[in-house]
C-alpha cells in the first residue's frame, strides 16, 4: 500500500443508511477511505441498507474489503429497522434478560445486520451509570437507557452476552464509549467542556472493559469528554495516557482503538479538523470516526503531511493501519 492508501484505511466516514453520500463515495474512491458507517434512520428493511453498502463497497479499489458500521444498541439507538430488522429492545430491558438468552437473540440481530451488508455494529455500551437517579442526569447515556445496569458487573455480563452474540453472527463489535460517559452530565454530541471529575486510571467502573478486551474485542472506542484525574488538559481521544496508558498497557488491548465523532460533535469543535485526526492518531489511536464526509480531505491532509515531516509519527500511522488490516483478516475482508 502506498501511504495514501495506509492513510486511508484509518478513517471511517458515514454516509446516509438510505442511500451512498456523494461525499462519502467521493472520500472512498479518490481518498482510499477504507471503511463506512451507516447513519441517520432508515426504516426500509434490509435491502436498502445493503444496496447502500454495495454501492459503497463498489467504490473501493485495490482488492481491500471494507468495515460497513452502524448504530444498532436498540431502544432509542436503531439506525436500521422495518422488514427484516427486529425492533431492538434498550440496553435497560436487555439487562432484565438471562445472558444465555441476550447472546441468542444477540445472534439473530447480527444476521439482520448481515442481511443489511453491515459487519461492524458500534455496540456495546459498556458504560456504568451508577443508579436510577444518576441516570436522570447523564444525557449520553443513563437518559437514554443505554446502558445495561447500574452496576459493573451487570453491565459486564450483558455486554459482554450481547458481543458474544453479534460475533457468533460475524459482525464486529466495538466496545464504548471507553474510559466511561456514565458521570458525565453534558453529552459530547451536543456540548463543549463534557467532564468527568470521577472516573481514575484504576477505576472499578473500567471492568466491563477489561472484560471486553479478554474476551477478545476487536474494537474499542474512546470518548472524547475530558476525565480530570487521568488526564485534565485534553479529551480522552487525544490522551496518550488514555489509550496508550489505560487501555493498551493496563488492559493490554491490542486492537483497533477507533473514536467518538471527530466530525460533528461539539465537544472537539475547538480543534480544526487537521488537528483532530493527528491528535487520536498521535495518542495511540487507529480509526477516525466522522459521520459525514466534510472534514475528511482537510484530515487525510493533516495526517500525510505529519507523517511526511515526522517519522515517529510515521511509525505510528504504519502501526495503526497494521492492526486495520488484521481486524480485518480476522473479519475475512482481505483478498
Amino acid at each position: 500500500m502506498t501511504l495514501a492508501q495506509r492513510v486511508g484505511q484509518l478513517f471511517m466516514v458515514g454516509s446516509p443508511a438510505t442511500s451512498a453520500s456523494p461525499a462519502t463515495l467521493d472520500a472512498v474512491s479518490r481518498l482510499h477511505v477504507g471503511n463506512v458507517m451507516l447513519t441517520g434512520r432508515s426504516r426500509a428493511g434490509t435491502a436498502v441498507p445493503a444496496r447502500t453498502a454495495r454501492v459503497l463497497r463498489a467504490a473501493t479499489a485495490g482488492g481491500v474489503g471494507m468495515f460497513v458500521a452502524t448504530d444498532q444498541e436498540g431502544g432509542q439507538v436503531q439506525v436500521l429497522s422495518g422488514p427484516g430488522l427486529s425492533t431492538l429492545p434498550g440496553a435497560l430491558s436487555q439487562g432484565g434478560m438471562a445472558p444465555a438468552r441476550l447472546q441468542a437473540v444477540a445472534a439473530g440481530w447480527g444476521r439482520q445486520l448481515r442481511a443489511a451488508g453491515v459487519n461492524l455494529d458500534l455496540a456495546p455500551v459498556l458504560d456504568v451509570v451508577p443508579g436510577v437517579a444518576a441516570a436522570r442526569t447523564n444525557p449520553p447515556i443513563g437518559a437514554l437507557g443505554r446502558e445495561y445496569g447500574y452496576t459493573p458487573a451487570t453491565v459486564t455480563s450483558h455486554g459482554l452476552a450481547f458481543a458474544a452474540g453479534m460475533r457468533s453472527a460475524g459482525v464486529a463489535v466495538a466496545a464504548k464509549h471507553f474510559p466511561g460517559l456514565g458521570r458525565v452530565h453534558e453529552n459530547t454530541d451536543t456540548a463543549a467542556s463534557v467532564t468527568d471529575r470521577v472516573t481514575t486510571r484504576h477505576d472499578p467502573f473500567l471492568a466491563p472493559f477489561a472484560a471486553a478486551v479478554r474476551a477478545g474485542a476487536p474494537f474499542v472506542m474512546v470518548s472524547t469528554a475530558t476525565y480530570t484525574r487521568v488526564d485534565p488538559t485534553r479529551p480522552a481521544a487525544f490522551s496518550p495516557t488514555v489509550i496508550g496508558g489505560m487501555l493498551r498497557h493496563d488492559l493490554g488491548f491490542g486492537g483497533v482503538v477507533i473514536s467518538d465523532d471527530l466530525a460533528n460533535a461539539r465537544q472537539v469543535s475547538a480543534w480544526a479538523p487537521g488537528a483532530r485526526a493527528v491528535g487520536f492518531l498521535a495518542a495511540g489511536g487507529d480509526m477516525v470516526l466522522v459521520v459525514d464526509a466534510s472534514p475528511v480531505a482537510a484530515m487525510q491532509r493533516a495526517v500525510l503531511g505529519r507523517a511526511g515531516a515526522d517519522p515517529a509519527f510515521r511509525a505510528k500511522v504504519d502501526a495503526a493501519a497494521l492492526r486495520v488490516l488484521r481486524a480485518k483478516a480476522a473479519a475475512h475482508l482481505l483478498p
